[in-house]
């Protein structure tokens, strides 16, 4: 097992082919900002529960949607045309980050992975125009939204919460077509499940998934603070984006 060391000026990461069965590549370190895009921009992010070691992750096969792919239910798009949440972007990051952190049952079982330290880290790319987070509410109030990174033309999706039936994925689904007109490659959904599977996410495996996200960063990317821009028609679907 590959072991970073905490403060060390070299954030180098062993290759990911070294990663074990499950994906674990390495153990240690920090999550200044630094590292935190190395990780990223090398396919590779931290997940571990409460008083384990930071641990870093590539699985293989990893779980993406592309935005030409979306998948939207009858269902969900009545929610959507009815507007009865409104979304926004980076209106409230750390709130998000505190929502999604809440414990609930969850890929990583009872209780939460978002430590207190992860929420600083991502507020400090937050303040860097490199982390977004989206946010529904209803009657003012936040019932659902998600957050993650974005680097040139990928976004890596970290995690959403929703307290009302359809609200985080009323969020997703506005972000992915907003992202969808921006130009974005794709959507990392890290790894699978059957919410994010039943909105078009699907497996690749994670050789793909690097030589995707290689031409990914070569795009100039949206670093700052982000706002809805597309036709609005676009993000209630009575207009389907084109493929990247």
């Amino acid at each position: 097992m590959f072991v970073l060391k905490p403060d060390s000026t070299d954030l180098r990461f062993p290759p990911v082919e070294l990663a074990s069965p499950e994906g674990l590549l390495a153990v240690g370190g920090d999550l200044r900002a630094e590292r935190l895009l190395e990780a990223y921009r090398h396919g590779i992010f931290p997940w571990y529960n409460p008083g384990q070691p930071i641990l870093w992750w590539s699985p293989d096969p990893r779980a993406v949607l592309f935005p030409a792919k979306l998948r939207v239910s009858r269902s969900l798009d009545k929610t959507l045309r009815r507007g009865k949440f409104g979304v926004t972007l980076d209106t409230a990051f750390r709130e998000v980050m505190e929502q999604c952190a809440a414990p609930r049952n969850r890929r990583a079982g009872p209780g939460t992975w978002i430590t207190p330290e992860m929420i600083e880290a991502y507020c400090v790319l937050h303040q860097r125009g490199l982390a977004h987070s989206v946010e529904a509410r209803h009657d003012g109030k936040l019932v659902g939204g998600l957050y993650g990174v974005a680097l040139g033309g990928a976004f890596f999706g970290e995690s959403m919460f929703t307290h009302e039936t359809d609200a985080s994925k009323v969020a997703f689904v506005q972000l992915v077509r907003q992202l969808a007109a921006w130009g974005f490659d794709f959507i990392d959904c890290q790894l699978p499940s059957a919410h994010l599977t039943s909105l078009g996410a699907e497996e690749i495996r994670r050789r793909e998934f690097l030589e995707r996200l290689e031409q990914a960063l070569q795009q100039p990317g949206w670093p700052g603070r982000w706002r809805f821009e597309a036709d609005p028609a676009i993000l209630t679907g009575s207009h389907t984006p084109a493929r990247p």
